[in-house]
């Protein structure tokens, strides 16, 4: 069923939310704090869609952009919607303020989602009037091509929310992961924190050089990983499975869990010393070159993985 959808945020996030949910059929009308880039958005929403159209991933080029409509305040643009998603900055005073800001604009049926990356909701929904319809719907960046999202409620949000939250996402085309509670860096940041943390142990230690780090996740474990998750991974990697696997293993990983990383590895004199052993030409136009051609191969390899799936 078309419903009408509200982006808060015009950026990057809300760009390939934008194209998602006009892709599906849905109406979409876009606001921006920032007039410049509600000035630009149409035509990034355009480059966007049709690189989506290039891949084989949107069909239906004019329908999709001819879905898609900006506003001039964020009142306009939430009224009659039926779902919300908001993408502002990350900062938990500007949440407080925006999401105030809808829970008086949108119609109190409405769900109301944040693609925040790290504050959990009951930070910024606690006093509001309608708080149950509201939680974190949290995308992995470029979330038109990465489909996984995070759904995070707070301790009042309704069941009924992450069920309508849930459903619309899946329509779209998304793979929502719905999680019982909140915990910081919800589930997908959680685990990259772990790995991440390892890894710049190990670049500070010099046991391996960026160029192989990177390697062993690329060229190893992120195949299988693009594939199956790491609990299938183990599940499939001791003759008897998942116990198997423990009583094979798990002594070495209980060995490396008495030593975590410690916080220091993830400080900017740590991030300097890596940056220094690993020479990469980081202008803005040459990282935004660098993004352009990770999303061309996310592109082509999402396309194999779907016409895997069919």
């Amino acid at each position: 069923m078309s419903e009408t959808v509200a982006i808060i945020g015009a950026g990057l996030i809300g760009r390939s939310w934008s194209a998602l949910f006009a892709r599906a059929g849905h109406a979409v009308r876009v606001w921006d704090a920032d007039p410049a880039v509600l000035a630009r958005f149409a035509a990034d929403v355009e480059t966007l869609c049709r690189d989506l159209q290039a891949e084989g991933l949107l069909t239906d080029l004019a329908g999709t952009l001819g879905r898609i409509s900006t506003c001039q305040t964020l009142e306009e643009a939430v009224a009659g919607a039926s779902f919300v998603q908001e993408n502002g900055p990350e900062k938990v005073e500007i949440k407080q303020s925006i999401f105030a800001r809808l829970d008086a604009a949108v119609p109190p049926s409405a769900v109301i989602a944040s693609s925040t990356s790290a504050i959990v909701p009951s930070r910024f929904t606690e006093g509001l009037t309608h708080r149950a319809r509201c939680l974190v719907g949290h995308p992995v960046n470029p979330p038109h091509l990465v489909p996984v999202v995070e759904l995070c409620p707070a301790p009042w949000t309704a069941a009924e929310t992450l069920d309508r939250a849930e459903a619309i996402y899946r329509d779209i085309g998304q793979v929502p992961v719905r999680m019982t509670r909140e915990r910081d860096g919800f589930v997908l940041n959680r685990l990259q924190g772990a790995l991440l943390g390892e890894a710049l142990r190990l670049l500070e230690e010099g046991v391996v050089t960026v160029e192989g780090l990177d390697a062993t996740i690329k060229d190893g474990l992120g195949l299988r990983w693009a594939l199956i998750g790491p609990m299938e991974t183990i599940d499939l990697n001791a003759p008897g499975g998942i116990v198997d696997y423990a009583t094979r293993y798990g002594g070495f990983y209980a060995r490396l869990a008495v030593e975590p990383p410690g916080p220091d590895v993830f400080s900017v004199a740590t991030a300097e010393k890596i940056a220094a052993t690993w020479p990469q030409d980081r202008s803005p136009a040459a990282i935004r070159a660098r993004q352009d051609r990770r999303d061309r191969r996310l592109a082509a390899l999402r396309r194999h993985l779907n016409s895997e799936n069919t």
